[in-house]
């Protein structure tokens, strides 16, 4: 009878063999997220490529300037009156942002502080008014801002971008006055501060991040806005830059390079201010929902 020799198999740590998995997984990972970043980015480089095109003007396909010049953003912004279409929309944007802040801090405190009769059917309302679309509401607005005489007024395109904001300010602000204690407030009045002075100092900071998340939300929907300003400025020195971007497209050409520059020249805005606020942005939008 043979005798079978064992032969010892050699061990093989158990993290060893996971170890090839995980750096094929992490690698993945890079690649999908590098893969989404191209894919996010490349319309703004297309954007400014074109803009710094100096053979854009009738259409390019071409992924770098071939001819590199800044034309086409000092045209735009001289002959082609750009510039008065960006002051237009930085006043318009700049009412409406204070506006619908200070509007939305005011209704979230009355909403999270006071017990009244009918609030959470005024909060379901308040919900339900956000769900309009835009488009169902022009005529009627038309026909409003016709009697009050602000047809070609930036007060009254402020006023309706204003009343278009509050329902999803008030909304987010609520929780965040929902989460503040009300102890604080009554350790404030115990100490001898007024209503204003508690607001001013000790509800107003707590709530920031909040009120942040908010006034960019109302900065990009006033700034980029279209159907409104269509319709109800008809004056071309009262338009702003979403009807703006429409001078560089004609029946038969258009200008391309033109364009480009005048859609780079509204987006650095809108990046500046999420650049700027992106720490409490963030910190708002998910707080305010959590809360």
């Amino acid at each position: 009878m043979s005798a079978q020799l064992a032969v010892p198999r050699t061990a093989v740590p158990q993290g060893a063999r996971k170890a090839p998995r995980r750096g094929w997984a992490k690698t993945g990972k890079y690649m999908a997220v590098a893969a989404l970043l191209v894919f996010t980015l490349f319309p703004v480089w297309f954007m400014l490529s074109t803009a710094l095109n100096g053979r854009a003007s009738s259409g390019t396909d071409s992924l770098f300037p071939t001819h590199f010049t800044f034309a086409h953003f000092t045209d735009a912004l001289g002959d082609g009156g750009f510039g008065t279409f960006m002051l237009n929309s930085a006043i318009v944007t700049l009412i409406t942002v204070v506006a619908s802040g200070l509007l939305a801090l005011l209704g979230a405190v009355a909403m999270a502080r006071f017990r009244f009769r009918m609030r959470t059917t005024i909060m379901v309302l308040i919900l339900v008014v956000q769900m309009l679309p835009a488009e169902a509401l022009v005529i009627p607005l038309f026909l409003q801002m016709k009697d009050l005489k602000m047809l070609n007024s930036l007060l009254g395109l402020a006023i309706v971008y204003t009343a278009f904001s509050l329902p999803f300010a008030i909304w987010n602000l609520r929780g965040f006055v929902a989460a503040v204690p009300v102890e604080v407030e009554e350790a404030a009045y115990v100490d001898g501060a007024s209503w204003w002075r508690m607001f001013r100092s000790v509800l107003l900071p707590l709530v920031t991040p909040g009120l942040i998340a908010t006034s960019a939300f109302a900065f990009v929907m006033a700034w980029e806005e279209f159907t409104f300003a269509l319709t109800f400025m008809s004056d071309e020195n009262m338009m702003t830059v979403g009807v703006g971007l429409e001078q560089f497209l004609g029946k038969n050409t258009n200008d391309w390079g033109g364009l480009m520059a005048a859609s780079t020249l509204v987006t650095i805005p809108v990046m500046v201010v999420f650049v700027l606020a992106q720490r409490r942005l963030t910190s708002g939008l998910v707080s305010g929902a959590v809360k």
